[in-house]
Parts: C-alpha cells; sequence; structure tokens
C-alpha cells in the first residue's frame, strides 16, 4: 500500500509521518517514508536518521531531471524516467537511510538561492510513486508539501489511501472542503486525522468536517511536542497512531 500524507502548513503531517512509519514498522512492515516536501528539513531527525542525499541527483541534478520529465511528458513515457519498475529493495541504496525497518529517502530539497522553482521534484515525486511496487508487508508513507500542489500535479496518481492532517483551525477546515473534492475526482480514498485537538476542538470538528472520514484525534502530547522543539527522535507509541495503524495494516489485507 503507498498512502499520502497532506495537509496545510504545520498541521503536523511530519509528526504523523513519523509516528506512523514507527508503528507500522513495530508491526512488522517494511516502511518506505518519502520525503517530498523540498522545504522540509526536520523529518529525518524525527525517524533518528541522517538526511539522505537528494533522489533527484541519481537522474543527474535539477537541470537534467527537468529535460528527461520534458520528454517524458511529451512521449508520455515514464520508462524515459526509470528504465524498470522497482520494489522498496530495489531503490539505489546511495539515497536511502535505513533504521528499524524504515527506510527514508528524499525526492529534493531546496539548497541555494535563485536555484529555481521546485516544478521538476513534484513531477519526480509523481513518477517515483507510480514506479514503486509494493508486495504483502510493505507500506510506502508520502510525506507531501503543505497545501494542494501535489494534487495539482498529479501525486497522488499512484497512491492508494490520502490521510488528511487537520490542526484546530479555520484555514484546515476550509482546506479539508477541497481537499474531498480533489480526492474524489482522484478517485482515491480520504481520511481525516484530527491533530493537536482538545475535547472542545475535537467536538466542534466533528461537527465541521465529515466525521465519517475521521479516523482518530489527537490530543497534545507533551512528549511529542519537547522531541519536536528539540529535534529527538520520536520512539514514544500514542495510542490514537496505533488505531490509524490498525486501520492500514486492515486495509492492506483486504
Amino acid at each position: 500500500m503507498k498512502v499520502i500524507i497532506c495537509g496545510k502548513g504545520g498541521s503536523g503531517k511530519s509528526t504523523i509521518t513519523a509516528l506512523l512509519a514507527k508503528a507500522m514498522a513495530r508491526k512488522g512492515y517494511n516502511v518506505l517514508v518519502v520525503d517530498s516536501d523540498e522545504s522540509n528539513f526536520g523529518l529525518h531527525r524525527q525517524l533518528g536518521v541522517e538526511i539522505p542525499e537528494d533522489f533527484m541527483n541519481y537522474l543527474g541534478g535539477k537541470k537534467s531531471l527537468g529535460e528527461k520529465m520534458m520528454k517524458a511528458f511529451q512521449t508520455g513515457d515514464i520508462a524515459s524516467i526509470f528504465d524498470e519498475k522497482w520494489g522498496i529493495s530495489e531503490i539505489p541504496e546511495a539515497y536511502t537511510v535505513e533504521k528499524g525497518g524504515i527506510k527514508i529517502m528524499a525526492v529534493g530539497k531546496i539548497h541555494d538561492f535563485g536555484e529555481g522553482c521546485a516544478c521538476p521534484m513534484g513531477a519526480l515525486a509523481k513518477n517515483l510513486l507510480k514506479n514503486i511496487e509494493t508486495t504483502s508487508g510493505e507500506l510506502v508513507l508520502v510525506d507531501t508539501e503543505a497545501g494542494i500542489e501535489h494534487f495539482g500535479r498529479g501525486v497522488e496518481e499512484g497512491c492508494d489511501i490520502v490521510l488528511m492532517v487537520l490542526d484546530p483551525s479555520y484555514e484546515s477546515i476550509r482546506l479539508s472542503e477541497k481537499i474531498k473534492q480533489l480526492a474524489e475526482k482522484a478517485g482515491k480514498p480520504l481520511y481525516f486525522i484530527l491533530n493537536r485537538v482538545d475535547k472542545l476542538g475535537a467536538h466542534f470538528m466533528l461537527e465541521t468536517v465529515d466525521k465519517t472520514h475521521v479516523l482518530a484525534s489527537i490530543p497534545t502530547d507533551p512528549e511529542v511536542f519537547r522531541a519536536g522543539l528539540t529535534g529527538e527522535e520520536l520512539n514514544m507509541e500514542v495510542p490514537e497512531i496505533e488505531t490509524i495503524a490498525d486501520f492500514l495494516a486492515s486495509e492492506t489485507v483486504s
């Protein structure tokens, strides 16, 4: 199964991704985390590893990648980018870092002033996700950039499920309506994770968003909050995350 994790900036996408990756690894899954957020420089720390080299460099860097993407767009042939389909174990080791049954790879990051837009990285994320094939006991979690640009790029084409993280804010609630529309057009099932909510916030949000799509309501956890501030590895078990992991495990079986 391949799962997209999205939401507005600051909603907790990366934290949920890391905690969920850990929970699924504890269940015995072989987990690949794809960091497709070009401005996120903290997800690897939450998983307790060094940041991997940009996968974009495997294809010759940003300029070369842009040329290959243009050729692929013109021909409609993904093979012009990837010579063959990959399983998780076949992703080049030089572009992944592994710990505790979890591999992480970064599509690409913005490193320099004036280097240009992140469009090639978004296109690569789309094609990479479509190119990866999973088997029983394997899970791909994709941490996206904030907002909905990845829907515009069609990244969701290669996923099985979309998880949206909502924090208690008007912006998240309104964004959930748009993402619901986009997920329906993409033909992908969508589920909501309410993050950092107290009882009042959870009650209000459940009355506002489509509650039939809500997987879990996660309260603020001081231990998770502290680790997020200090850049420490997230080793704690959060009951609500375990519930989400159980759901994903049941979906992979079905």
